[in-house]
């Protein structure tokens, strides 16, 4: 897994799923830091009405495109060119294109022989010659799948913990701040990308690629100290393993049941 210490993000909003913007931002965070978020489109269309909540909730900067002529976006060429403008920059090592569209195979060649890292993010039916332009192409069916499943098991153990749940997981909260399903979704892609070879991952690093995903996450909002402590609360979806690190310095680490 690469680490990326500055990566950007762009977005071709005309040729992505809306639904699917918070678990895109949750898979480039294993991935390392994203420092520019932008979505490219012509906010004036009906069919990108329901975007400006979500950009603003996930801090992405709209970029407006118009339309120059009829029937024709001109989205794709905007990304390109502010692409193209980051790059000469020389600040960034990653860059991550979301889109379904041959049109930007050209770019993602550019950018790789430049020397930075490549990641594609797009459907299934994203032409071969995108996909092979890139470093890594993840499809976005892949990344939904795994947020069903976790959904749809925290609705069915809704305050059946066994651990010691604290008020912060059933309260009704409407900011999401304090919504425990959703760390436990976070945790379980951070067990996916970066466990061991028993199946083991770093507490610590763990706790890093939250606060990437997720830069409101505070362990304190769930009534615990530690990230430690909030894993031991649920036994049965966590297994703990410690070991000594350099000095007394213990390294704690856990798996997913």
């Amino acid at each position: 897994m690469r680490n990326l210490k500055r990566i950007a993000l762009l977005i071709d909003a005309d040729n992505t799923q809306l639904s699917k913007l918070e678990d895109v931002i949750q898979e480039i965070s294993t991935h390392g830091r994203i420092v520019v978020k932008r979505a490219y489109g012509n906010w004036k269309k009906d069919t990108l009405k329901n975007w400006e909540n979500e950009i603003m909730r996930l801090a992405i900067r709209p970029q407006q495109q118009f339309d120059y002529t009829s029937g024709k976006n001109a989205t794709d060429m905007a990304l390109v060119i502010d692409t193209i403008s980051l790059l000469h920059k020389d600040l960034y090592d990653g860059f991550v294109i979301v889109a379904s569209d041959s049109d930007y195979t050209p770019l993602a060649i550019t950018l790789h022989e430049s020397g930075v890292y490549v990641i594609g993010v797009g459907e299934k039916k994203t032409p071969e010659a995108f996909r092979n332009s890139c470093d890594e192409f993840i499809f976005l069916e892949n990344l939904n799948t795994e947020s069903e499943k976790v959904s749809k098991k925290g609705e069915a153990n809704n305050g059946k913990s066994k651990g010691t749940v604290p008020d912060a997981e059933t309260s009704d909260n409407n900011d999401g701040t304090n919504d425990i399903n959703e760390i436990h979704k976070l945790l379980k892609i951070a067990s996916d990308k970066f466990q061991d070879d028993d199946g083991y991952v770093n507490v610590s690093l763990a706790g890093q690629y939250i606060k990437r995903a997720k830069p409101d996450f505070d362990v304190r909002t769930f009534g615990f100290i530690k990230l430690t402590k909030l894993l031991e609360a649920f036994p049965e979806k966590y297994v703990i393993k410690k070991h000594p690190g350099k000095g007394k310095v213990a390294i704690i680490a856990y798996r997913c049941k």
